[in-house]
């Protein structure tokens, strides 16, 4: 699931100036993360390579210290989490770090086969850090012959669905999660998990094959709001999606769909789904300077009225037309998109 890295070939944006449509990067950020990233981090101590030794060094880490997973470990909790639960806890303003892109090095590997993990990561506090790791899930499947059967007519529906069970890359509670130059893959509920608290932030990561059926996200957000950027998105079912309650909103901008998705990429629930009698989706979202190669289904679907509004500005499209491209209510402004992708690239 690795062992392929992200093809991102030119153009990312269309127009010039104040008129640009799309993602673009940053000096010392490349799109994904990876090789050119300035923001790594390099040991100061001896790097762990071990689950005893991880999680001994997590128990002991206080605010301001870095756990360093050595670059060419590979961390297995398949057994732990099976017989015993595990969850990794990651302290509050500690950072949990690998060597993701210096000297195109891939990143330590931090990884998991149960199905039934959730999570893998869970932040125990505020201002924790996650960056050039990767984070392996149990479960990069459409598993679409599972969804249909379930919802068949008489297969019982979401109790026979959930019957399987699903895993979780990272959770938060607590604000300001930062994931950034990060590699996210396998995750059939959800890569990143914000359930709550606000100034989260998902930065130049590569987040794919996170698809399952039904569920299947790259970020998914409660009630919590987030900054999303830089990323290269692939194969998941939604890359970032919301429950739609009050309170909740992010800013996704400079974010790259590379072409395959199960579903629309960018969502907000709305209160038909929650089925809570309201027409709630979340409080707010801004999307602008995305750009979306993924064809035959939207690209942003907002299933109801946010609280506050939407904003969806500067992206470029693949579709050709809006209505083909964004579905949603009131409360949402589109403007100022570029539509239809027609260079070689996107065939």
């Amino acid at each position: 699931m690795f062992n392929a890295r992200p093809l991102l070939r030119p153009p990312t944006q269309v127009g010039t100036g104040r008129n640009t449509c799309g993602a673009s990067a940053r000096r010392g950020r490349p799109l994904g993360g990876g090789t050119g990233y300035t923001g790594t981090i390099r040991p100061t101590g001896t790097p762990v390579r071990h689950l005893d030794e991880l999680i001994e060094t997590l128990a002991g880490a206080r605010s301001g210290d870095t756990v360093y997973v050595a670059g060419d470990a590979v961390i297995e909790c398949t057994e732990r989490i099976y017989v015993e639960e595990l969850v990794l806890e990651l302290p509050g303003g500690v950072t949990l770090a690998s060597d993701r892109g210096i000297d195109g090095a891939p990143g330590g590997i931090i990884r998991s086969d149960s199905l039934a993990t959730r999570p893998l990561i869970r932040t125990t506090g505020a201002d924790a850090r996650l960056t050039g790791i990767r984070l392996q899930g149990p479960n990069p499947r459409r598993c679409l012959e599972h969804h249909s059967r379930a919802f068949r007519e008489g297969h019982g529906g979401h109790d026979y669905y959930y019957r399987f069970p699903t895993s979780i890359g990272i959770d938060a509670e607590h604000p300001r999660l930062r994931v950034d130059n990060c590699e996210l893959a396998g995750w059939s509920h959800s890569a990143v998990h914000l359930i709550r608290g606000a100034g989260h932030v998902v930065q130049h990561n590569f987040i794919h094959h996170n698809q399952y059926q039904g569920l299947g996200y790259g970020v998914c957000h409660d009630v919590a709001e987030s900054l999303i950027e830089g990323n290269l998105f692939d194969a998941n079912r939604h890359s970032i999606a919301g429950t739609g309650r009050g309170g909740s909103g992010y800013e996704a901008r400079h974010n790259v769909e590379l072409g395959r998705t199960l579903s629309h990429c960018f969502d907000m629930h709305g209160g038909r789904d929650r089925k809570d009698g309201t027409d709630v989706a979340g409080g707010w979202m801004h999307v602008h300077h995305n750009t979306f190669r993924a064809k035959g289904r939207c690209a942003i679907v907002i299933r109801g009225t946010p609280e506050d509004k939407a904003l969806v500005e500067r992206n470029w499209f693949r579709h050709k037309t809006e209505r083909g491209a964004i579905r949603c209510e009131d409360r949402v402004t589109v403007r100022h998109n570029a539509w239809g992708l027609t260079d070689p690239t996107f065939t």
